[in-house]
């Protein structure tokens, strides 16, 4: 019976084998082409995984850098230097001549007026030399006028031919030496009375005494000791030395502002008087002298200001964080990245140093964009994915909070804290949550 089954069961195969090839050949290609689609999917599969981990590992490979932009600066800004207060004019008196102080008739702090007597010296025989070269120009004189009348009387023996003529040259050779010893008698005397009047100390212009360096008795010497210094003080010079690259920025009469360190809210306006026509060569700066009135005398010499300059600047510079900056052998240099994240180093003049930024003169354009703290692996025409960095914003300030708490059981903190100089029941406590902690302020207990 089963042989007979099995033999009805593949009776169709065996009476149609050529169906029978055709569902196999059917089937092998199908089988054949699942297989064939099976790895092209495979294959597409393999090519995407592999492009995915290229450009993941690409991605991963690739550096991230913070990108920073720049900030337009002001053309003009201000030069401020340091300069110290001088009067217009500053002097130091000595002596002429030798002797001891007489009388000084000003002291510190006092106003004189040009001309006006400081000091007196005593020089007695100064007064002697001077008495005696008076009495012999007396008795020159006297010589004079014989020479000169007998002169005349052989002048007159000589027209009518009454007297030698080698006598007459004699008398008027008398005459001329006379005359010449007049001279020199005069010319003593008048050296001896500018002598004398070196022994009066003048002012030799208005202003103030600000140092008197001798008293009544002392002993003065010729050149070697200081009497008195005397300053004007309306109005008082100013010497500041502006640095090579702002000397061309200066002019004369241009309009400078003073600063006081002890009242700056109090600022005072000067001038440029004068400008040196060279830098100089050590510290490559150039000095400008400026003019500052002193009506009131409020101002005093010596005093340390600081001086504004407005300097125009040719071009408006770039302000960029201080960050952005590589320094190295090869001078200041910015990385910038350009529109296909390419980066670039570029050479750049600094201009001024404000701490956390700093100038640029030249060297990025406005639109660029900087790369803030770059790393020094970075190289020039590198890829670079770029993070633009985010403005912190100012956190608001919060009003304190003030609560009131009574401490419990006020006897037992009497107690705990008898001999100590808390002896109240009611503290303030003040929050601080910026700060992290409390501060507590006693109070007096309430009655």
């Amino acid at each position: 019976m089963s042989n007979h089954q099995s033999s009805a069961s593949t009776l169709p195969f065996t009476n149609n084998p050529k169906r029978t090839l055709v569902i196999v050949k059917r089937l092998g290609f199908i089988l054949l082409l699942f297989f064939l689609l099976a790895g092209l999917w495979r294959l597409v599969i393999n090519q995407s995984s592999a492009q995915d981990l290229k450009q993941r590992t690409e991605a991963g490979l690739q550096r991230s850098v913070i990108a920073v932009h720049s900030k337009q600066g002001e053309s003009t800004h201000k030069l401020v230097l340091p300069a110290s207060l001088r009067g217009n004019s500053e002097t130091q008196l000595f002596s002429r001549s030798n002797g001891y102080l007489k009388a000084w008739y000003k002291t510190l702090g006092d106003h004189v007026k040009q001309g006006e007597l400081l000091a007196l010296i005593d020089v007695p025989e100064l007064e002697h030399e001077l008495t005696q070269a008076r009495a012999a120009r007396a008795q020159i004189k006297a010589r004079l006028e014989l020479a000169s009348s007998t002169l005349q009387r052989w002048t007159q023996l000589k027209e009518t031919d009454g007297a030698p003529l080698q006598e007459f040259d004699e008398k008027r050779s008398t005459v001329l030496q006379a005359q010449a010893d007049m001279a020199s008698a005069e010319a003593n005397i008048k050296r001896l009375e500018n002598l004398n009047n070196y022994r009066r100390i003048v002012a030799p212009f208005s202003g103030v005494i600000t140092r008197r360096a001798v008293d009544i008795g002392s002993l003065i010497t010729t050149g070697n000791q200081e009497l008195f210094a005397l300053t004007q003080i309306d109005p008082l010079r100013l010497t500041v030395w502006v640095p090579q690259i702002y000397a061309n920025e200066v002019k004369i009469g241009q309009e400078v502002t003073v600063n006081l360190t002890e009242s700056p809210e109090k600022a005072a306006t000067a001038y440029i008087e004068h400008i040196a026509g060279a830098l100089d060569p050590v510290n490559r700066t150039r000095q400008i002298e400026v003019k500052l009135p002193n009506p009131d005398g409020k101002l005093l010499p010596g005093s340390y200001v600081e001086l504004s300059i407005k300097v125009e600047g040719k071009t408006s510079p770039l302000l960029v964080p201080a960050n952005v900056l590589v320094i190295n052998q090869e001078g200041a240099r910015i990385v910038v990245v350009d529109n296909k994240n390419r980066v670039a180093f570029h050479p750049v003049k600094l201009g001024r140093d404000f701490g956390r930024e700093v100038e640029i003169v030249e060297g990025i354009e406005p639109q660029d964009v900087l790369v803030a703290s770059p790393s020094d692996l970075l190289v020039e025409g590198e890829t670079v994915t770029v993070v633009v960095a985010k403005e912190k914003e100012k956190p608001e300030s919060k009003p304190k909070d003030t609560i009131q708490k009574k401490v419990k059981n006020p006897e037992k903190t009497a107690e705990k804290h008898k001999g100590t100089s808390i002896n109240s029941n009611l503290y303030l406590i003040s929050k601080m949550p910026q700060l992290g902690c409390h501060s507590f302020e006693r109070r007096n207990p309430v009655s």
